[in-house]
């Protein structure tokens, strides 16, 4: 049992550096200990780790360190979509390895050899197309396509001029500064795929996301059901139970179950855990993106709208101290009134309670139904583009 929580707690550890990594700057994570991690993680041990090198080896260090973060962060680079292909490979090679022996089994045939195969050859797929398809590039020849397919909000967009390439900037679009171009419905960049998400890939980035989390569920289940085969096929159970005198309830039979599990399958049961902590991050990272597709929103545009709505609060709040200073004032240069009942003044309400709440006015979710269909046929891609006008309500 002491390898099994040993094995635990790691799984357990990985898995909370992992999403502290990855959603640690997640407003949910705000103030709690996956953020502090994640700000540790992102700056404070990178800013130790420059101090560290600055006083051992001086400036030189510093400045390698600077260039190779700037190489790495700050322009494109194929650095992480080699990765993840050695990653990928990587790991079909263990479970060809250490599993493929054991199929066909007692729960799984042998067409499995090659439905696994097929999957990792549509998820490299969806990762080529992703990656080196056009996000929906903004260029003098093309602007005003796009700036008939997004019209303006007045609130998050209005009409401006983009200071590095010198044409007008569309609705939704942003200029990204590592690709060093203007991308239509600008989501983020993804250094996974080397590339921006926008307007034209969304669509295959959201298919790799859903077909990953797929292929590691797959993983995950086909190699449970490979031990537990084996577990049929060996009569564990019944050679504990008959010739060790064990009883046959779970709370008996687990601990030497899992003890034999880490003793024969310690290599499927590391697979299984990494995979399932990988499922379960892709489907956070799906699920968000997900529930931006189907408001017709982007992660540029929820910062956009977390900024102007925060803005908004603050004026309006400032206006309300404002009217109450005013009311104050007045009411100090005429005459002296009898003093407020306390049970009134008790009752009665702030002036910052009577400021109108600020919302979100999001014109181009037109609903579910249409934003899933936008993701999937783009706007500017269909060829009646300038019948697409969204209309403010």
């Amino acid at each position: 049992m002491g390898v099994g929580w040993i094995l635990a707690l790691h799984g357990l550890a990985t898995l909370t550096v992992i999403i502290s990594f990855l959603c640690g700057n997640w407003p949910i994570f705000r103030r709690t200990p996956i953020g502090a991690i994640h700000r540790f993680l992102t700056s404070g041990a990178y800013e130790y780790l420059l101090r560290f090198v600055g006083l051992v080896c001086g400036n030189k260090g510093t400045d390698a360190i600077l260039g190779v973060e700037n190489f790495c962060c700050n322009r494109p680079n194929p650095s992480l979509q080699i990765f993840y292909l050695v990653m990928v490979g990587g790991i079909y090679f263990i479970i060809t390895k250490t599993s493929f022996s054991y199929i066909p089994g007692y729960y799984l045939s042998e067409v499995h050899r090659y439905t696994s195969f097929l999957a990792i050859g549509i998820g490299i797929i969806l990762f080529v197309l992703t990656s080196f398809s056009d996000p929906g590039t903004v260029n003098a020849d093309n602007v005003y396509k796009y700036l008939a397919s997004y019209p303006y909000d007045e609130i998050i967009y209005t009409q401006k001029e983009c200071p590095t390439c010198k044409i007008p900037k569309p609705a939704r679009s942003k200029h990204c500064s590592i690709c060093d171009r203007c991308v239509a419905r600008f989501d983020h960049h993804c250094g996974w795929m080397n590339n921006c998400i926008g307007e034209r890939n969304t669509r295959y980035f959201m298919a790799f996301l859903l077909w990953h989390f797929l292929i590691c569920v797959y993983g995950v289940v086909a190699i449970a059901l490979v031990i537990a085969g084996e577990l049929k096929e060996s009569r564990i159970i019944q050679i504990l139970t008959v010739y060790y005198g064990i009883e046959n309830s779970v709370r008996s039979l687990a601990p030497h179950l899992v003890q034999w599990m880490l003793g024969s399958y310690d290599a499927q049961i590391l697979l299984m855990v990494f995979l399932a902590i990988v499922s379960l991050l892709l489907a956070g990272f799906f699920g968000y993106h997900a529930s931006l597709c189907l408001t017709n929103t982007t992660t540029n545009e929820t910062f956009k709208w977390q900024e102007y709505i925060s803005w908004q609060k603050k004026i309006s709040e400032a206006r309300a101290s404002s009217e109450a200073l005013k009311a104050s004032i007045s009411g100090l240069s005429k005459e002296e009134k009898p003093p407020e009942s306390k049970w009134k003044s008790f009752f009665r309400r702030s002036p910052l309670e009577n400021t109108d709440p600020v919302v979100k006015q999001n014109m181009y979710d037109r609903g579910f139904i249409r934003n899933i269909y936008e993701i999937i046929v783009p706007l500017s891609s269909r060829p009646a583009f300038r019948g697409n006008k969204l209309k403010r309500s």
